[in-house]
């Protein structure tokens, strides 16, 4: 198959969503002098934190929650769950993280390298479950807008992959055919069977080598399997 467009993920595929969570927060910890208000270790508090944001944002893919519900929840859940009294809570700490973790600039390993060779030969597009102002920084801190023609959010089209509705404003922007395009990203839910269920061929990014499903049909660890694989 000769593919013309490839489409992106963002979080989680490229920018590296956990590493740079991991920073902002090990910052805010000692910010907010976190071990004084009990919490005594800061490896435990990004673990809750990190399990905590995975579920959420597993419901906000399909809908369940909004983007408010999210941000409400993350932090306030994490803390509570940690023992700590809710009138303890610092309510600042989730706009202080939104601030500072978009600006981060860790990408997964040969990030740059591989879209640069790929730009060469391919039409690349983004499709981001993220939200408009954290992702418009990640991607321009980063450097990766000189990779992509398109640029498609979730929250601003109205629809969060795996909804059919945003590949088909994604493929319809890029003037793509399904047939020619390819989606490449960590989630099997919005972003492999998303793909798949609107027509779509999708390539899964499993940097954790996971144990693969047998409806998903390809699989990389590392993105620069992207320039053998395509």
């Amino acid at each position: 198959m000769h593919y013309k467009h490839l489409f992106f993920d963002l979080d989680h595929t490229i920018w590296d969503f956990d590493k740079n969570a991991e920073e902002t927060l090990n910052e805010l910890y000692h910010a907010y002098k976190l071990r004084d208000l009990g919490l005594h270790s800061p490896d435990r508090f990004i673990e809750v934190y990190t399990h905590n944001n995975h579920q959420l944002w597993a419901e906000y893919h399909v809908g369940n929650i909004t983007k408010q519900k999210l941000r409400e929840t993350r932090f306030s859940k994490t803390f509570i769950d940690l023992g700590l009294s809710p009138n303890l809570i610092p309510h600042q700490f989730e706009d202080d993280y939104v601030t500072i973790c978009p600006t981060k600039t860790n990408l997964f390993p040969k990030a740059h390298e591989t879209l640069s060779y790929l730009k060469g030969r391919y039409s690349l597009h983004l499709i981001s479950n993220g939200f408009k102002e954290s992702t418009e920084l990640k991607v321009s801190n980063n450097g990766l807008n000189v990779y992509f023609e398109n640029v498609v959010i979730s929250e601003v089209v109205g629809f969060n992959k795996p909804d059919k509705a945003i590949f088909n404003h994604a493929l319809t922007l890029a003037n793509a055919g399904i047939s020619e395009s390819i989606m490449i990203g960590d989630s099997l839910e919005a972003d492999i069977r998303g793909a798949q269920d609107y027509g779509m061929r999708a390539i899964y990014f499993n940097p954790e080598k996971k144990e693969k499903p047998e409806d998903v049909d390809q699989e990389i660890a590392c993105l620069s399997e992207l320039m053998t694989l395509l």
